[in-house]
């Protein structure tokens, strides 16, 4: 990639992005007071205008966008200089990089004017805040101890969640948030702790090794748990400089090359399928040959040192242009939609309020009686979009349920083959038979086999993701066209009213359009979830349904689901007699013993996990078909309750109507400004 970004111009840009934000959070901030503001005086002039969606929605953005942070989560095994890496991206000496720091704690980084830890628990106990070297003397183990851990299947830190370190970081103040996950090879229960935290994060830095050129346990990750789920990874390949020292002759410029090439193919043969983006090969502009630990020397003596010819200037080009292009353009997509859609509300219930400010009470009566029949239709709008979404739910939820029982019984026609892989390759089946060796191959076995279940139950969740991507994506388009009925109620609700067809007298452009708040939000157009790490995922569009189906398989404990079968796997090989067989057909041997025991079982998991499944998805489209209900409801009560304020404003005083036509086109224009302010902000991002 020729695009190449030093530090300072990285900050820089960080923090242009920065200021927009706050200054579009201001915006929205005031859109939201002002008609906050607007509603209360209206109480004592002709009513309200029934605002309170729009309020809402525009304050919740704002706060959201003030708070908000690119989040970055790193990847990786352990012994690939991660925390090395993260050292040369904050340009300090931060975390432990002279041992292994092995534990099961997720790790956010993130601004603060203080150094601090706060571990948070998840075992009911209120968050402890500690100094930051209790924090790495409790917290950071050994390589040794590790491994025990890990051949035990077991967590360093059980009733541990996640730990928060605040520190006082350049990269952190522009609004940086680095999310550093534990290793991939240890324990299975470590790899799902780290694939919850997945949605949660803007982008994926993935560190591999020039040395270790993607082992199985990455490709294993990468293939499950990355793969084809619309993830912006970049990766690292750290300690590029070594592959000069292990030359015979390092001086030899045709032999660096050479080598250089031919670790460059196979890198490639291994990542090119991560690198995909809608039919694209995006490899060039997401892998990158670094070496963290000469860029973290020359950052540590000084921060805004040249770091060419560490590959830090063309991964930060890279990561410079998703954050402050492709991310924040998206981020503030959303920004603009919200301040256009407010302007536009505004718009037309000023509209609709002046032409009724001269009728007397009797014909204001009568005006609202005649809309009648035009407010059944809205609610006959709202229930038959409930209706294709409930139908659309029981339909999918059966479907995927029954997905998933096909393909848990179907597992036992390729597992001799698909469990070769997983088998303990550090001993010799033959070894079993030395006591001393038996708890050990136990272990390996039952980690082994924990692999292939889970590699196989997140298979299927993509499968799944699919579908209900696909169904939402019918929703999507389902709601645009209801938006566009209902708009045509509300258009002839106006033309009732007023005698005059008001689009005719909106000040809109050409970009904007007259679809309800609702729609757009049921379409994806915008989100109000504010996403957090401790547990909710990061919503990417209007709703989010795959943090429920995740937090289903996270509920699940899958390995739990096959908890028979995980006893001692060496029983089954002893009662095969296999002591005068070679170690390869002991491997088939015994991937036979266990699919006779994995057999018995699958009937009764298909069977027992059929409606949790089923539920799971129901809820996925009851939590849409709530939120479509509520905003469609909120809407139909809005704008009765606009002209049942003004009935009873009229009843009960004389309205002053140059001062209330004065006081109402004055709104009108504070909002048009902010929300022109909030265009202004956005388009400067595209030029």
């Amino acid at each position: 990639m020729s695009y190449k970004v030093e530090t300072h111009n990285f900050l820089q840009d960080l923090d242009r992005i920065f200021k927009v934000r706050q200054e579009i959070a201001d915006y929205l901030e005031t859109i939201s007071e002002t008609l906050t503001t607007a509603e209360s005086a209206a109480a004592e002039a002709s009513g309200k205008l029934g605002l309170d969606q729009e309020i809402a929605d525009i304050g919740i953005a704002g706060k959201n966008l003030r708070q908000g942070a690119f989040r970055l989560l790193i990847l990786g095994d352990m012994k690939r200089g991660k925390s090395t890496f993260l050292n040369a991206l904050i340009g300090e000496n931060l975390l432990p990089s002279d041992v292994n720091p092995c534990t099961a704690l997720l790790t956010i980084l993130k601004f603060g004017a203080e150094r601090r830890v706060t571990v948070h628990f998840n075992d009911g106990k209120p968050p402890e805040q500690i100094d930051f070297k209790l924090f790495k003397q409790r917290y950071t183990i050994d390589p040794q101890e590790a491994k025990q851990l890990e051949q035990q299947q077991q967590q360093a830190f059980p009733d541990v969640s996640h730990a928060v370190v605040e520190y006082p970081l350049p990269l952190l103040e522009k609004g940086v948030e680095i999310v550093d996950s534990p290793g991939l090879n240890d324990t299975e229960a470590r790899n799902e702790l780290s694939l919850g935290y997945i949605n949660n994060c803007h982008a994926i830095l993935f560190v591999l090794r020039a040395s270790q050129p993607c082992t199985l346990a990455e490709r294993r990750y990468l293939e499950n748990y990355i793969k084809d789920r619309g993830l912006s990874v970049f990766f690292l390949i750290n300690a590029w400089d070594q592959v000069k020292e292990g030359l015979i002759d390092s001086d030899d410029s045709e032999e660096l090359e050479e080598a250089e090439s031919k670790l460059r193919k196979v890198f490639h043969t291994n990542l090119v399928d991560y690198c995909q983006v809608d039919g694209q090969d995006t490899y060039d502009e997401r892998v990158f040959e670094v070496s963290a630990i000469q860029a973290l020397r020359r950052r540590i003596k000084d921060a805004s040192a040249s770091l060419e010819g560490t590959g830090f200037p063309e991964f930060m080009g890279a990561l410079n242009t998703f954050l402050t292009q492709e991310r924040a353009i998206a981020e503030f997509r959303q920004s603009r939609t919200l301040s256009r859609q407010a302007n536009l509300r505004v718009q037309q219930a000023v509209e609709r309020r002046i032409p009724l400010l001269g009728q007397d009470v009797e014909e204001l009566k009568q005006r609202i009686s005649s809309v009648e029949p035009e407010f059944t239709k809205l609610s006959q709008i709202r229930d038959e979009f409930c209706d294709e979404i409930r139908r659309m739910r029981d339909r999918k939820a059966r479907a995927i349920a029954d997905s998933f029982r096909t393909y848990v019984l179907s597992l036992e026609n390729t597992f001799e083959q698909d469990f070769l892989r997983y088998q303990p390759s550090d001993l010799q089946f033959l070894d079993f038979f030395s006591e001393s060796k038996r708890e050990q191959f136990n272990r390996s076995a039952q980690q082994g086999f924990q692999q292939y279940v889970n590699d196989k139950f997140f298979a299927w969740t993509l499968t799944a993701e699919k579908d209900l991507e696909s169904a939402f994506a019918e929703l999507s388009q389902s709601a645009a066209r209801h938006g566009a009925s209902y708009t045509g109620v509300t258009d002839q609700i106006t033309e009732k009213l007023t005698g005059q067809d008001i689009q005719t007298r909106l000040n809109l452009s050409g970009e904007d359009d007259t679809t309800p708040g609702w729609a757009k939000w049921a379409m994806g157009l915008f989100s109000l979830a504010g996403g957090n790490l401790a547990g909710a995922a990061l919503a990417a569009t209007g709703f989010d349904f795959k943090s429920i189906l995740l937090n289903l398989v996270a509920t699940w404990g899958i390995t739990l689901l096959f908890a028979p079968i995980l006893g001692p796997f060496g029983i089954l090989l002893a009662g095969l007699g296999v002591g005068a067989l070679q170690a390869n057909d002991a491997r088939k041997q015994f991937a036979k013993a266990i699919k006779k025991e994995l057999v018995k079982h699958l009937p009764q998991i298909a069977q027992e996990q059929w409606q949790p499944i089923y539920s799971a998805v129901q809820e996925c489209f009851d939590s849409y078909d709530r939120e479509v209900a509520k905003r469609i409801d909120e809407d139909i009560q809005s704008r009765k309750a606009e002209l049942d304020n003004l009935l009873q404003q009229k009843e009960t005083r004389e309205i002053n109507r140059d001062a209330e036509l004065a006081r109402l086109r004055s709104l009108e224009a504070t909002i048009a400004d902010q929300s022109q302010r909030v265009e202004v902000a956005y388009q400067s991002l595209l030029s």
